[in-house]
């Protein structure tokens, strides 16, 4: 039975983003700080530069950031109300996952992918979501409650939502939310940590291209990985994976470069 939710802060960024980005940079930069912002008041005020690096983290997980856009530290230490240092060693982190580089004299911007580190991200999306789908049965309890799968679903039903309303940025946000709480289901934290690494790295491969082109095949593709899943066959779920992710990796580097002949 489908449940009806009440529309996430997320989902409500990501429209928020989609209108600023018919209006030009300005107002689009003012929409991602803004959202930034509302963020930064529910941070207890000892926040850590991990804090602050998974707030920035997930502005590039939901398409807030595009590549080669510069942070200001004068803007960001004001809305995060953070110190200089704090910030900067928020910075090191994320440049330490490739989100971010320090241009000498020229200050922080958001990375810009190569062909190969594309490449890369899914060779490790394949081994880490393949083997915790395969490995499912083995962690889930069908008999426990709720179900364990609910997450699943709701972003699934979140990434139908947008796609009828033709909000793509949304869908997108939809799908990154699918694979992160996917591998969630593994109960490891460092598998947990390493997927949102990937999944904002990715997130930059996707813009510059039109959202409904990016996003727009893999919403009947969850949507079938789901109800695989609900079925427990695992194993088919890894192999359809697989292919799932074989395909996106092909689809975008035709995105990046146009159609390979």
């Amino acid at each position: 039975m489908t449940v009806a939710r009440p529309s996430s802060p997320a989902a409500e960024s990501a429209a928020g983003t989609a209108a600023a980005d018919a209006a030009g940079p300005d107002r689009r930069d003012r929409a991602w700080l803004q959202a930034l912002t509302t963020e930064a008041a529910a941070l207890d005020r000892s926040s850590t530069a991990e804090r602050v690096a998974d707030a920035l983290r997930r502005r590039v997980t939901e398409g807030h950031l595009a590549p080669g856009t510069r942070l200001s530290e004068e803007q960001l230490v004001a809305v995060l109300q953070v110190s200089r240092n704090t910030l900067r060693e928020a910075f090191r982190l994320l440049g330490h996952e490739g989100l971010l580089v320090h241009r000498l004299h020229r200050g922080v911007f958001v990375t810009e992918l190569t062909d190969e580190d594309l490449v890369d991200i899914y060779r490790v999306r394949r081994a880490v979501e393949c083997d915790v789908v395969r490995r499912l049965g083995e962690v889930l309890d069908p008999a426990a409650g709720p179900e364990p799968l609910g997450q699943l679903r709701a972003d699934v039903e979140a990434g139908e939502d947008a796609a009828r309303r033709g909000d793509w940025s949304a869908v997108g946000t939809a799908n990154m939310h699918f694979h992160q709480h996917l591998v969630a289901l593994a109960g490891s934290p460092r598998l947990d940590g390493t997927t949102a690494r990937l999944l904002a790295e990715l997130r930059l491969a996707f813009q510059g291209a039109a959202a409904e082109h990016v996003h727009g095949p893999y919403v009947a593709r969850n949507r079938a990985l789901f109800e695989l899943l609900h079925a427990g066959r695992t194993e088919q779920a890894a192999t359809e994976l697989e292919e799932y992710l074989d395909v996106s990796l092909a689809h975008m580097t035709d995105l990046r470069h146009g159609p390979r002949r």
